[in-house]
């Protein structure tokens, strides 16, 4: 089998996120938005796209301080309620642009009196012409059905976002490390092949993948990969949601993949790792180490929390492409998968 393009496509993240640096569109956007003043702010998305969101709203609250949630396409298009969305900014994130329920979703927003951007990959998409504002992903043609440079183009473009918007010296100094972190990154493939082996012979058919704040949606999307590339059912959950219910899964036989965070997070997803080697679990830490115990995968430190979710997606996505591949998948052509989904 030759090399997945997913594994190609995910290594280009680095020369990614060095494209986005001093997009005019970006600051163009950011001072459109800091002149209309939203009281509150709307995502828009399916999918990856959707995760990135998840993301994007945790690092809006925290840093910006607005309100951020998440929109149903469906409320609109299929129930046909339009909301009044006066003072909202309502964020458009997708890869195609394509997806019919959300330009129409878009579309509806904009003539309900929200100021509307689209953080898109394809400039020239429907969605793109349906926004007052458009900031392209620069993740160039992405081939792979699963998502992995266009998911961490948006990740590290909603940091960008948040900057422009609200600089920070401390978030500025790392995005303009980031190319170097994620290449860093990069260089831990060979120990990601080497864990994916061990998963492929322990894990039967369910996973759990766990994260916190900033890394609740990639903790969502690395599962959605699992799913997509590997035929597994990974779980996904908030560390703080899972003590809520969830924790009856944990047993020696479910695995889970834990995402351990370098923010205020910590201490609480620190806890919860005790907890579940408590219940036996066989636990594969992402990210930074514990007191308690070394991170199998780690991933160097980004510099800043609104970037670290690039850092672990990526570590996760070379895991996620060696496990399908281990389990004699192919990633790049998952059953009943296209690149472009179109939903109403």
């Amino acid at each position: 089998m030759t090399e997945p393009l997913m594994l190609t496509e995910a290594r280009e993240a680095p020369q990614v996120a060095q494209r986005q640096a001093g997009s005019a569109a970006l600051d163009a956007a950011a001072r459109a938005i800091r002149a209309f003043a939203p009281s509150y702010v709307v995502t828009l998305a399916r999918g990856s796209s959707d995760h990135a969101a998840t993301t994007l709203k945790y690092a809006l609250e925290t840093q910006v301080r607005l309100p951020v949630m998440s929109a149903a396409p469906s409320v609109s298009g299929v129930y046909g309620a339009d909301l009044d969305l006066r003072g909202a900014l309502v964020l458009a994130i997708s890869q195609s642009g394509g997806s019919p329920d959300l330009v129409e979703a878009l579309t509806r927003a904009r003539a309900a009196g929200a100021l509307t951007c689209a953080l898109v990959n394809v400039e020239g998409s429907p969605l793109a012409q349906a926004a007052d504002l458009v900031v392209p992903l620069q993740a160039g043609e992405e081939r792979a059905v699963a998502a992995t440079k266009s998911y961490v183009a948006a990740l590290v473009l909603g940091a960008r976002l948040v900057q422009a918007w609200q600089p920070d010296p401390a978030l500025a100094r790392a995005l303009d490390a980031l190319p170097g972190t994620l290449e860093a990154t990069l260089r831990a493939e060979a120990r990601a092949r080497d864990l994916a082996a061990q998963l492929a012979r322990d894990v039967p058919h369910r996973l759990l993948v766990l994260g916190r704040g900033l890394h609740a949606g990639v903790a969502a999307e690395v599962a959605l990969k699992f799913q997509e590339t590997a035929g597994l059912a990974a779980l996904p959950f908030s560390t703080a949601e899972f003590a809520h219910g969830p924790a009856r899964l944990a047993d020696p036989m479910t695995p889970a993949l834990f995402f351990q965070a370098r923010d205020a997070t910590a201490p609480f997803t620190a806890d919860t790792l005790r907890t579940l080697g408590g219940y036996g679990t066989p636990v594969t830490v992402i990210g930074a180490g514990t007191p308690d115990r070394a991170a199998d995968l780690p991933t160097p430190d980004s510099g800043h929390p609104l970037t670290d979710p690039a850092v672990s997606a990526l570590a996760a996505q070379l895991l996620t492409a060696h496990l399908a591949v281990q389990r004699g998948e192919n990633p790049d052509a998952p059953p009943r998968l296209s690149k472009v989904t179109r939903t109403r």
